[in-house]
């Protein structure tokens, strides 16, 4: 293994879209949301050792999670586990994480990648991975996984990319497209010239910085104070005063929208994304009946439902079809599943009533 070579894991998101499973005090990155025995980051980190050794994986995640990460993955040090003390989205997290890994190693070449994804082949995934860090160690580049579209999902980024440029499996990055309408996705998939966009990002720490001091100076400007601090007892000080000061803005608006030396490399790694109760049902084998049932659960006439309880005692549905039923502790959710995008302004909501707490 390439001892230049590091893993940040991106843990900090609630998963509001899981909820009543997912919380703010247990989101969802440490839930077994697959039924496995493991969390989803605790799968993600056993992932990356076949990339680089548990001691240059890192974790960037919400102050409050410091000790669920511990948990979760005893191999790390503290110092390995970076605390935000607010969100401010994700470009604030990877000027963050550049600042400390070249802090630690100047010549750091690093994956950044979110902690609540799937993986299906996972030796494609490395290898992948491998040849973006040979690339972004010999290039002033600045890569980013494409997932080769399946379908037009309007969920999704999407990345245009220039075919003619082809260096080895590697490619120049023309535009990032936002989650676009039907229309325009099937326009892109049509095209073969899309990937989506999984928000995995290779790069080198000068360069990722570089690219910050260029294109999002404000972030590079508040976050530059701090080298001195980095990977000191100093450091949470620092980050603690000045990281809530840094603008909420996302990477891909930052950098990747904006820079003129992004590249992608088109994957097939059986990558899902777990963003919803839907997407969790689309993944997970169902029963002849089309449902994924976890727990203790009888079901009558019922189909094509996501059903997942937590309680001790038997539950039985009947004349059901195409509904998300998650049985919490303190709480039960019967939803359509046509509905699920509701799921977030519902708790939302819910949360300003009073009526919930987390």
């Amino acid at each position: 293994m390439n001892s230049n070579h590091y893993v940040a894991i991106m843990a900090g998101g609630i998963g509001s879209r899981f909820w009543p499973a997912s919380r703010s005090s247990m989101p969802k990155q440490f839930l077994d949301i697959l039924g496995v025995g493991k969390s989803l980051i605790r799968l993600t980190f056993e992932r990356f050792l076949e990339l680089c050794p548990a001691k240059n994986i890192y974790v960037v995640t919400n102050k409050q999670y410091r000790e669920l990460v511990k948990e979760h993955l005893p191999e790390l040090s503290y110092d390995q586990i970076l605390c935000e003390p607010s969100r401010n989205n994700t470009a604030p997290s990877v000027a963050y994480t550049a600042f400390k890994l070249h802090a630690v190693n100047p010549e750091a070449n690093f994956v950044m990648a979110p902690s609540d994804h799937v993986i299906l082949k996972e030796r494609e995934f490395i290898d992948r991975l491998k040849q973006a860090l040979d690339y972004t160690e010999a290039n002033d580049a600045l890569v980013t996984l494409g997932i080769e579209p399946t379908r037009p999902d309007t969920g999704y980024g999407y990345i245009n990319y220039d075919k003619a440029s082809n260096e080895n499996g590697v490619f120049s990055v023309n535009r990032f497209t936002e989650k676009p309408d039907l229309e325009n996705a099937k326009a892109f998939v049509a095209s073969g010239d899309y990937v989506w966009n999984a928000g995995i990002f290779v790069w080198k720490t000068k360069n990722i910085l570089a690219s910050f001091r260029k294109n999002a100076e404000e972030v590079y400007n508040i976050l530059k104070q701090g080298e001195g601090t980095y990977n000191t007892e100093k450091e949470q000080t620092f980050i603690d005063e000045y990281y809530p000061t840094t603008p909420d803005i996302s990477v891909d608006y930052a950098i990747m929208e904006k820079a003129d030396n992004i590249h992608t490399i088109p994957a097939d790694i059986g990558w899902t994304d777990l963003g919803t109760w839907g997407s969790l049902y689309a993944f997970r084998d169902k029963d002849d009946k089309g449902n994924v049932v976890d727990g203790k659960v009888e079901l009558l006439d019922t189909t094509n439902c996501l059903v997942r309880t937590q309680a001790d005692r038997l539950s039985i549905f009947k004349g059901l079809n195409d509904y998300i039923i998650i049985d919490e502790k303190d709480t039960l959710l019967v939803f359509p599943k046509s509905e699920e995008q509701q799921i977030k302004p519902l708790v939302k909501n819910l949360k300003e009533k009073g009526i919930i707490k987390e």
